[in-house]
C-alpha cells in the first residue's frame, strides 16, 4: 500500500514540477473551469487531462463499483420469517379455521468457518487492485500528455523554422531579381528562385496543417477533440543528463504494472480461503410461535438445519483457485521480465537520442550554419551559383529539422522512462543543459 501511496504522491508532483527532459513553462493559476485559452503550460494539460480524461472517469466508476462490492460482502445475511397455516379450509371437522395450526417462524443463517471475513478480505482486495488499475491508466494519462505537449512543441518551431525559411526565400527572391536587372544573371535564375519560394510556401502550409492535428491530439487527452487554446508554452530545447541504468532498474518498484502484483498475489490468497472456508458447512438456527386453533393452546417450536456435505464440499473451486494463485505468480515473473526488457530499450533510446542532441547541436548546426551564411555572402558578389545557395539553404535547414526531430524523440524517450519507473527523472539530476538552434 506504501507504494500505492508513493505513486500518487508522484501524479500530484506532476502538476507542480516540471519533469527533468520536459519544458519549462511559466508560472501561473490554472484556470480550469473556463478552459484552456490563449497560451497553455504542461502543468494545465496535465490537470486537464487528470480531471477530465474519459478513460481515468470510467476507471473511477470500477474503483467506486469494487468498493460497493466489498461493502455488500460484509454484510450479514438477512434473517427469514416463514408464516403457515395447516389444517384449515378443508372438509368436515376442518371446515374453516376451528382445527387449524398456525406457525409464525423466524430463521437466520449461521456463516462459520470465517466465510464473511474471507469473503470481505478477498473483495476488499480486489478493490485495491482497481485503485492500481486506475493509477496505471493515470500513469498511461500522463506519458500522452507529455508526448502530445512535444509534438505540439516540436510542431510548432516546426512552423517557425517553415516561415523563417519563406522569409529568407523572399529576400533572396528580391536579391536574384536585383541582379537580374543588373544583367549579372540570367533570367532563368529568377524562375528558380520563385519556384522554390512556392516551394516553401507549400511546406509552411503543411507544417501548419501537422501543427493543427499535434494541437489536437494533445486536447484529446483531456476530452476535447478539438483544441480551443493557440499555443502551448514551454522550452523544447531543455535536455538534461542521463542517469545511470542502474539506478533506474532501481525504481522499478514504483512501476504500478510490478507493485499492482503484490496485491494481486494476496487477493488470490484471500479468494483461495475464502473457498476453503466452504468447506465448513453453514447452520440455520429456527424459531417461533405456533397456535392450536382445536384445543386454544400456544407453543414454541425451534430447531437446527445442517447441510450435509456428503458429495460438495466444494473441491472443483479450490482447485481453480489454487490454479489462479499459482498463474498470478507465474504472471508477475512475466511481468517483471518484460518491464526490464521496456526499460532497457527505452534507456537504449533515450541516450541515443540524448547523444544525437548533443552532436547535432555541437557539431553539425555550426557547420551548416557558417556554410549557409558563407554562400549567401558570396552569391551577393558572384562568387558562387545559385545551385550553390539552394544546396547551402537546404542543407542548413534539413540539418534544423533533424535538430527539431531528435529533441522531440528525446523528450518522448523520457516520458516512457519516467513511465516506467514511476517518478519524474528530475529526481535524479536537476542540472540541465539549455541552447537554441543554430547558437
Amino acid at each position: 500500500m506504501q507504494q500505492l501511496l508513493n505513486f500518487t504522491r508522484f501524479a500530484l508532483i506532476v502538476l507542480l514540477l516540471i519533469p527533468s527532459g520536459s519544458f519549462a513553462d511559466k508560472d501561473g493559476a490554472i484556470q480550469l473551469n473556463k478552459g484552456p485559452r490563449g497560451t497553455i503550460t504542461l502543468k494545465e494539460a496535465v490537470a486537464l487531462a487528470l480531471l477530465n480524461n474519459p478513460q481515468l472517469q470510467a476507471f473511477s466508476f470500477e474503483q467506486r463499483a469494487r468498493e460497493a462490492r466489498a461493502l455488500q460482502s460484509g454484510l450479514l445475511p438477512n434473517p427469514q420469517l416463514a408464516i403457515m397455516v395447516e389444517d384449515a379450509v378443508g372438509s368436515g371437522n376442518f371446515n374453516g379455521f376451528n382445527q387449524s395450526q398456525t406457525t409464525i417462524q423466524l430463521s437466520q443463517l449461521v456463516e462459520l468457518g470465517g466465510k464473511r471475513a474471507a469473503r470481505l478480505r478477498a473483495n476488499t482486495l480486489s478493490k485495491k487492485l482497481a485503485d492500481w488499475d486506475y493509477e496505471t491508466k493515470r500513469m498511461q494519462v500522463l506519458t500522452q500528455v507529455a508526448k502530445a505537449y512535444a509534438d505540439v512543441l516540436k510542431a510548432q518551431q516546426q512552423v517557425s523554422l517553415t516561415e523563417d525559411l519563406v522569409h529568407l526565400s523572399e529576400k533572396f527572391l528580391n536579391a536574384v531579381g536585383e541582379r537580374v536587372k543588373a544583367g549579372k544573371v540570367a533570367l532563368l535564375e529568377k524562375t528558380k528562385s520563385e519556384i522554390s519560394l512556392s516551394s516553401m510556401q507549400i511546406e509552411l502550409k503543411k507544417a501548419q496543417r501537422e501543427l493543427k492535428v499535434a494541437r489536437n491530439n494533445l486536447s484529446v487527452t483531456w476530452g476535447s477533440p478539438k483544441a480551443q487554446y493557440e499555443s502551448a508554452l514551454g522550452d523544447l530545447f531543455e535536455i538534461s543528463m542521463v542517469p545511470t541504468l542502474e539506478s533506474l532498474m532501481e525504481r522499478l518498484i514504483n512501476n504500478p504494472d510490478l507493485a499492482r502484483w503484490t496485491t494481486e498475489t494476496e487477493q488470490r490468497q484471500a479468494v483461495l480461503d475464502s473457498e476453503l472456508s466452504k468447506r465448513i458447512p453453514d447452520v440455520t438456527l429456527q424459531g417461533g410461535f405456533r397456535r392450536l386453533e382445536a384445543t386454544n393452546d400456544n407453543a414454541i417450536i425451534f430447531g437446527i438445519s445442517v447441510p450435509l456435505q456428503f458429495f460438495n464440499r466444494n473441491q472443483g473451486a479450490i482447485e481453480e483457485a489454487r490454479h489462479k494463485l499459482g498463474k498470478v505468480q507465474a504472471q508477475k515473473r512475466a511481468m517483471e521480465v518484460t518491464i526490464k526488457k521496456n526499460l532497457l530499450e527505452t534507456y537504449n533510446t533515450l541516450v541515443f537520442s540524448h547523444s544525437q542532441v548533443i552532436s547535432i547541436k555541437a557539431e553539425i548546426l555550426p557547420g551548416a550554419q557558417k556554410a549557409f551564411d558563407g554562400v549567401n555572402e558570396g552569391y551577393r558578389f558572384g562568387k558562387f551559383g545559385y545551385l550553390d545557395v539552394l544546396d547551402s539553404q537546404k542543407t542548413f535547414f534539413q540539418a534544423k529539422r533533424q535538430y527539431l526531430d531528435s529533441l522531440a524523440n528525446y523528450h518522448i524517450a523520457v516520458a516512457d522512462v519516467e513511465r516506467l519507473i514511476g517518478e519524474p527523472l528530475a529526481s535524479f539530476d536537476p542540472t540541465a543543459i539549455k541552447g537554441e538552434p543554430g547558437q
